[in-house]
């Protein structure tokens, strides 16, 4: 399940969040976009209590595309702990999307391994 996220969430549901984040930027106009809109939806859901997806349409929320230097699109962008650590660009099948996000995870063990002791700690 996908997130949309306007200026006011985003620090909470990305910057912020326990989980990994992957952010969908897209617009309505962009075809490649919504192309990879239902993929992005589908694999989601193999995620789902692992990383958090969500979605920022560009048209709407401009600030939010500064901020994080979207000059094309689509393009997806990980986060962990408040920083991004590494992006997808353009269209891609649900295979491609899937070893993508793999490749961010793998690379990003002690972003997770922080993340999971921030748990542990909030649950004890």
């Amino acid at each position: 399940m996908t997130i949309d996220i306007k200026s006011n969430d985003w620090q909470e549901k990305v910057l912020s969040s326990k989980n990994p984040v992957i952010v969908d930027f897209w617009a309505p106009w962009c075809p490649w976009c919504m192309r990879l809109m239902p993929v992005f939806e589908e694999v989601s859901k193999q995620y789902e209590g692992r990383v958090t997806f969500v979605k920022v349409n560009v048209e709407e929320q401009e600030g939010i595309a500064q901020a994080n230097g979207i000059s094309g699109i689509p393009i997806l962008k990980m986060f962990c702990d408040g920083r991004n650590i590494g992006e997808l660009v353009g269209y891609m099948t649900k295979e491609k999307l899937v070893q993508g996000i793999e490749s961010m995870l793998s690379g990003a063990k002690d972003c997770l391994t922080q993340s999971s002791a921030l748990q542990k700690e909030i649950k004890t």
